[in-house]
């Protein structure tokens, strides 16, 4: 593998049997016993009614649809149902009902409502208050930063080389501090507002021009603004509870403590995206900035009034400026079965599953390029980090693995097909990887799109999958799960996709 092909990656979890999970072969095993018994016993007419009831129900427990057996989706859309019913899939905001009675306290929908956003003890030589997120659901602290990246698209081999790289010190960073235990990269591209150079233009523009080079500045700003795109991209650091509470206690324990131990974190974190990962700006984001971060992630049309209102500040220091904590989120919102209804907005989110051929460095570049005016994309690669000695038990696992099905087919005189020996080099050449230092990442990537609730969802959410199809990745739609999906592509507080059943 090279920095600009990543392809050294296996399946996460393989089954048992023909790919089925130890409570699914069971299954089949206890459901084939009446079978066995009418065999043994010469009732073939009982065999016969139980032979496509036993079938049915491998079907159901072993067939994938979409990413779930058939048993997986009767469940979730038996909890979606009820959820429904008993209203746990629509939510309105404090503020939006009038009885927000702390400002500054975060009101926010769905896997977000555990979230709380503290300010932290001042930093640096600026004495910034960098906002500490608190996640008591899952019992994390997190910090958010906008970084400036030039890209890649121009960049020269070397230059591309280099960044992929500094991608990877990152993560293995993240595994050796044994402190970190999720870093989230999230790029939003929206149509831009044309918002800054309104009032760039407004600022500088002369009384007495001449009138003809205003209509062109103006028929120029018309025609081009739509056609814009404006990025802006966030790094989030995670740290669990269990891994933060004891260096806490050494740094003075509560609030302050963890945010001390966080403060390390983040200049590690910060001297990889500022040198190798070639970051122009790394900036942390106080409790304002992230409030309209995550304003801005549920109403992209927001944007526009909130820097005309910091221009008009500029001027008259009587205007108000930013967003309350309360009002961050949206005043209502739906969870439908396949979108997500947000205030005046409507979103469509997809995991992306990897290509077994690899990935070119850059290839996720379709996926963040919106196909009308309007219209925004979000994308969010997290990368979970693992302990090494995890990672050496997951490597012997599979290194076991590859040397018993390779024995196998020698030993029954198969030949041994392009993709089963690619699987083979790859699992003997981890565990070299591992001994020179290297880090063992599971890396997941979800992608939303976002329009107006007057458009189309549906035909939006088709480009989205296309998107993801063009580079070769393969789209799976989160389905009955749209909520969760949106706050871990678009917003950027460290929510990331469930690890196993029941855990995040």
């Amino acid at each position: 593998m090279t920095a600009l092909e990543y392809g050294d990656y296996a399946p996460d979890r393989t089954g048992w049997f023909f790919g089925m999970s130890g409570p699914g072969l069971a299954l089949v095993l206890v459901a084939a016993l009446p079978g066995l018994a009418a065999i043994n016993g010469g009732r073939w007419l009982v065999l016969a009614v139980w032979a496509p009831a036993w079938a049915l129900l491998v079907g159901l427990a072993a067939v994938p649809v979409r990413g779930r057996s058939a048993t997986g989706w009767a469940i979730a859309l038996v909890l979606h149902g009820l959820g429904g019913v008993m209203g746990w899939t629509r939510w309105q905001s404090r503020a939006a009902a009038g009885i927000a009675a702390d400002l500054g306290q975060t009101d926010l929908p769905g896997v977000l409502a555990g979230i709380q956003i503290h300010d932290g003890p001042p930093l640096g030589v600026a004495m910034s208050r960098v906002a500490v997120v608190q996640n008591h659901s899952a019992r994390t602290w997190a910090a958010v930063a906008r970084i400036v990246h030039p890209g890649i698209g121009l960049a020269e081999p070397g230059t591309r080389n280099r960044m992929g790289a500094g991608l990877a010190e990152l993560a293995e960073i993240a595994s050796r501090t044994e402190l970190i235990d999720l870093l989230a990269i999230q790029v939003r591209t929206v149509g831009d507002d044309g918002a800054e150079r309104a009032a760039w233009a407004n600022t500088h523009r002369r009384a007495g021009a001449p009138v003809l080079a205003r209509q062109v500045n103006d028929l120029l700003a018309q025609m081009l603004t739509p056609a814009s795109v404006r990025t802006e991209a966030f790094v989030t650091i995670v740290v669990g509870e269990d891994r933060i509470a004891k260096p806490a206690r050494q740094a003075g324990g509560g609030l302050d403590g963890r945010a001390r131990v966080l403060h390390g974190a983040m200049a590690e974190v910060e001297s990889r995206l500022r040198a190798a990962m070639g970051c122009t700006e790394v900036t942390w984001l106080d409790s304002p900035a992230l409030a309209v971060a995550i304003r801005t992630g549920f109403a992209p049309g927001e944007r526009a009034g909130l820097v005309a209102a910091e221009v008009a500040a500029a001027q008259d220091r009587g205007v108000a400026t930013g967003i309350p904590l309360a009002a961050a989120g949206p005043s209502q919102a739906t969870c439908e079965m396949r979108h997500y209804n947000h205030d005046a907005w409507s979103s469509v989110t997809d995991t992306i599953l990897l290509p077994e051929r690899g990935a070119v460095l850059g290839a996720l570049a379709p996926v963040l390029t919106p196909t009308a005016p309007g219209e925004r994309r979000a994308l969010t690669v997290f990368f979970p980090a693992m302990g090494q000695a995890k990672a050496d038990r997951l490597s012997q696992r599979d290194e076991m693995s590859a040397i018993t099905s390779s024995e196998l087919r020698r030993a029954t005189g198969r030949l041994a097909r392009a993709k089963a020996r690619r699987a083979q080099t790859r699992a003997l050449g981890l565990d070299e990887k591992l001994a020179k230092g290297r880090a063992l990442v599971r890396p997941c990537a979800a992608a939303t799109v976002t329009v107006p609730n007057t458009w189309a969802v549906s035909e939006f959410g088709r480009r989205l999958d296309a998107s993801i199809r063009i580079p070769g990745f393969i789209p799976l739609r989160l389905d009955l799960a749209q909520d969760s999906g949106f706050a871990a592509a678009a917003i950027p507080l460290g929510v990331g996709l469930p690890r196993a059943r029941g855990w995040r």
